[in-house]
C-alpha cells in the first residue's frame, strides 16, 4: 500500500509544482491582454469624450480625456440641425435589402456546390474563391460606368442589387456548413414527396441557422459601415446614408468635431448592439463550420 501511495503523492506534488509555474505566466498574459484592450478601446473612449466636449475644449492643446463640463446638448443639437433619422432610415433600408439578398442568393448557390454532382463544379468553386483576391477598388470604376449607363446612378439600386448575385465568402461559409448536414434528412423529405423548395425551407435552412446568422451579421457590418459605395453612386444629399452624412459636418472652412464625433457615436451604437447579441452566434457558426 505504501509503495502504491508514493507514486500518487509524487504525481500530486509534480502537478502542484506545474500549477505554481503556470500561475505567474497566466498573470503576465492577463496583464498584457488588459494593456492591449486599453490600447484598442482608447480611440472609442476619446471619440465619446470628444462628443461631450464644448467646441473650444475640442480644439484646446490641453488634451484631457474627461471634459470639464459634459455637453449633452451636443446630441440634441445634432438631431435638431441634421436629418440623422433620415440618414439612418436610408442605411437601414440598404442594409436590410443586402442581408436578404445575400441570404437568398448565397444559400441557393452554396446548396448547389455542396449537394449536386456536376462536372467542373470544383473548378467553378475555385474560380469563385479566387474573386476574393480581387480588391473592390479594381472593379469600382467599371461598376460605376455600368450602373451609370443603365440609369442606376443616384439610386439605391447599385448598393443592394449586387447582393442578390451572391458573395464569395458567404457562399464558401454556407457550403462548408451544408456539407455537414446528413443526406438522410433530405432523402427522407424527398420520400415524403417534398420538392426542392420544401427541402431547402424545411430541412436545410433550419439546420443552417448558425451559418445564416454569421452571414447576416457580416453583411450588416459591411453595409452599415460602407462609405465608399454611397459616395460613388449617390449624389443627392436626401439619399445619403449615415457614413456619408457624417461628411456633411465637414465643410471647406470649418469642421464641427464635437458634432462629428457625436454622429459617429450614434452610427456606432447599432453595431455595438448587434455585436453584443451576436458574438456568440459568430463564434458558434464559424466553429461548427470548421468542425463539419
Amino acid at each position: 500500500m505504501t509503495a502504491l501511495a508514493n507514486p500518487v503523492r509524487k504525481s500530486e506534488t509534480a502537478s502542484k509544482r506545474r500549477r505554481e509555474r503556470v500561475r505567474p505566466l497566466q498573470i503576465i498574459v492577463f496583464i498584457l491582454l488588459c494593456l492591449c484592450s486599453v490600447l484598442l478601446i482608447f480611440p472609442l473612449l476619446w471619440m465619446l469624450s470628444t462628443s461631450l466636449k464644448a467646441p473650444y475644449e475640442v480644439m484646446s492643446l490641453d488634451l484631457k480625456l474627461l471634459p470639464k463640463v459634459i455637453q449633452w446638448n451636443n446630441y440634441v443639437e445634432l438631431f435638431q440641425q441634421y436629418p440623422v433619422f433620415h440618414f439612418m432610415w436610408n442605411t437601414i433600408y440598404v442594409t436590410a435589402l443586402n442581408i436578404i439578398g445575400k441570404l437568398v442568393s448565397c444559400t441557393l448557390v452554396a446548396y448547389g456546390f455542396a449537394k449536386y454532382r456536376a462536372r467542373g463544379k470544383n473548378v467553378l468553386f475555385v474560380i469563385l474563391l479566387s474573386t476574393m483576391m480581387v480588391p473592390w477598388a479594381v472593379t469600382m470604376v467599371p461598376l460605376f460606368i455600368l450602373f451609370k449607363e443603365i440609369g442606376w446612378y443616384n439610386t439605391f439600386l447599385p448598393l443592394w442589387v449586387p447582393s442578390f448575385f451572391g458573395d464569395a465568402f458567404s457562399i464558401f461559409l454556407l457550403r462548408q456548413f451544408m456539407m455537414g448536414i446528413p443526406k438522410e434528412l433530405e432523402e427522407a423529405a424527398r420520400i415524403d414527396g417534398a420538392g426542392l423548395p420544401r427541402v431547402l425551407w424545411n430541412v436545410v435552412v433550419p439546420n443552417l441557422k448558425p451559418a445564416l446568422v454569421v452571414v447576416s451579421i457580416f453583411s450588416f457590418f459591411n453595409t452599415w459601415n460602407d462609405f465608399l459605395g454611397p459616395l460613388i453612386f449617390l449624389s443627392d444629399p436626401e439619399k445619403a446614408t449615415l457614413q456619408l452624412g457624417i461628411q456633411f459636418l465637414r465643410t471647406q472652412y470649418n469642421v464641427q468635431w464635437h458634432y462629428m464625433m457625436a454622429f459617429s457615436v450614434v452610427s456606432l451604437v447599432p453595431c455595438l448592439i448587434v455585436f453584443f447579441f451576436g458574438q456568440r452566434q459568430i463564434v458558434d457558426g464559424i466553429t461548427l463550420t470548421g468542425i463539419k
